[in-house]
């Protein structure tokens, strides 16, 4: 009789376990796009990207417009250039146009570098605030679904952990 019942205590242990298990989620899963675009540091770092893509504007505007200038004076006196000035104006019409070119990609190369680098604190700190999250809330997986590989999540194993890592980012000083 003893076995019996220490059996049946065994199994309603091991139920209870399971359901235990079963009501707590094992996944969280978040939008990370959205939610770095709701850090507060994420629009000081927008202005200065701004500011910094509108200094890089400006020079190329002035590119343009010596370059504009430059061809106009070009096609002035095209019939009374001699043929040597003629092919020297030509030369120095395309330098500048590739000058322009390649400035236009160091520009936007450059930008993309600030703008990571400016960016590497805020996403390291919604990276620690992700983690945070799965540590106490025991998930073995938070899962970002910005990418839209997870069609499907069952609501009996996972949860939205949104709204936790915004409690934990707002929580946290920056």
């Amino acid at each position: 009789m003893k076995k019996i019942l220490l059996a049946f205590c065994a199994m309603l242990a091991a139920c209870s376990l399971s359901m235990t298990c079963a009501a707590q989620a094992r996944y969280g899963y978040l939008h990370y796009d959205a939610l770095l675009q709701q850090m507060p540091e994420t629009p000081r770092v927008m202005a200065q990207l701004d500011t910094l893509r509108a200094k890089y504007q400006a020079e190329t505007d002035y590119n343009e417009t010596s370059f504009n200038r430059q061809f106009a004076e070009f096609l002035q006196g095209q019939k009374d250039f001699p043929q040597n000035i003629l092919l020297k104006r030509q030369r120095d019409l395309q330098d500048a146009m590739e000058r322009g070119i390649a400035f236009r990609k160091e520009a936007e190369k450059l930008l993309r570098d600030a703008e990571e680098e400016m960016m590497a604190p805020v996403r390291e700190r919604l990276d620690a605030a992700i983690r945070a999250v799965g540590l106490e809330r025991g998930y073995e997986y938070i899962i970002n679904l910005d990418q839209q590989a997870f069609p499907f999540l069952h609501p009996n194993v996972s949860e939205d952990a949104t709204p936790f890592v915004v409690e934990k980012t707002s929580n946290v000083k920056q």
